[in-house]
């Protein structure tokens, strides 16, 4: 073979190399513009999809802060309502007695508690909490928090629960000074749900229970289930009770731990729970 044809030869053999090599390259860039166009594509339209997810979250967040606004806009004029509706014995009572009441909510039942301690301590019925998987309190100020058992005496049908924050609290008063004939006031769920705060008289102290002991305040103030484990509190300010139960069909006949059983309770469960401090 001429070695000139033999040059050609070899020259065309390259160029085809060349061409494919070049053609396979364009390919393969081509399939990669393709790739990161959709890609880029598909990640835009997560994108999107996150964003329009964050802003339905905000929006969600602010109708929630604008209804809690509301709803402590709403409790408010309860309060002021029933301050107006009060006597003067309690129409001031009942403003200073309501940021230290939370309502008590489990998955089966609600109650209602009430701060004996500025650091979170709280009492309530230890019925209400019967069934439940987890405890929340709700404070006057619609702020939400998981409670801790500390201990309860179901004798009694008393709980110690613990919130944390710091709040202001109602003193337990001597139920051994309570006058049969003195006005009372029983407060109950303050948060709209069944907000309540009916004022009567002390019928009768000492009255036995189904527990026979002589520990519970016969009043003629309207009790009602949210009532349950809220305090009843006398013109001075100071918790003497705690709405426990009302006969069924008696229309003035409710009934409330006396506030000296209370006192030797929640120290006893201290004490076993060794929280190395007296809570009333």
């Amino acid at each position: 073979m001429p070695l000139k044809r033999h040059h050609k030869i070899i020259i065309g053999g390259v160029s085809t190399a060349l061409l494919i090599y070049i053609i396979v390259m364009s390919v393969l860039l081509y399939t990669l513009f393709i790739k990161i166009n959709v890609n880029e594509k598909s990640f835009e339209a997560k994108l999107n999809e996150i964003q329009a997810d964050i802003q339905s979250k905000l929006n969600e967040l602010t109708q929630n802060l604008m209804q809690t606004k509301e709803s402590i806009g709403e409790t408010k004029n309860q309060i002021e309502q029933l301050k107006a509706s009060a006597s003067s014995d309690f129409s001031g009572i009942i403003g200073e007695s309501i940021p230290s009441v939370v309502t008590i909510i489990t998955d089966v039942a609600q109650g209602t508690g009430f701060i004996i301690k500025s650091d979170g301590y709280v009492v309530t019925n230890a019925h209400v909490l019967v069934g439940g998987r987890e405890i929340y309190a709700i404070t006057s100020e619609q702020e939400k928090f998981k409670a801790s058992l500390v201990g309860y005496n179901g004798d009694l049908d008393v709980a110690l629960l613990k919130i944390p924050g710091t709040y202001s609290y109602l003193e337990l008063g001597n139920s051994n000074n309570v006058q049969i004939g003195e006005k009372v006031i029983a407060i109950g769920n303050p948060l709209g749900l069944q907000f309540s705060a009916s004022e009567g008289i002390v019928s009768a102290v000492h009255r036995t229970g189904a527990n026979e002991l002589p520990a519970y305040i016969q009043t003629d103030a309207a009790l009602n289930p949210g009532n349950s484990g809220g305090p009843l509190i006398n013109k001075d300010g100071e918790v003497i009770g705690m709405n426990n139960f009302k006969i069924g069909g008696g229309e003035n006949l409710g009934f409330a731990l006396e506030s000296n059983y209370i006192i030797d309770v929640v120290n006893e469960i201290s004490d076993k729970a060794e929280l190395n401090q007296t809570l009333n």
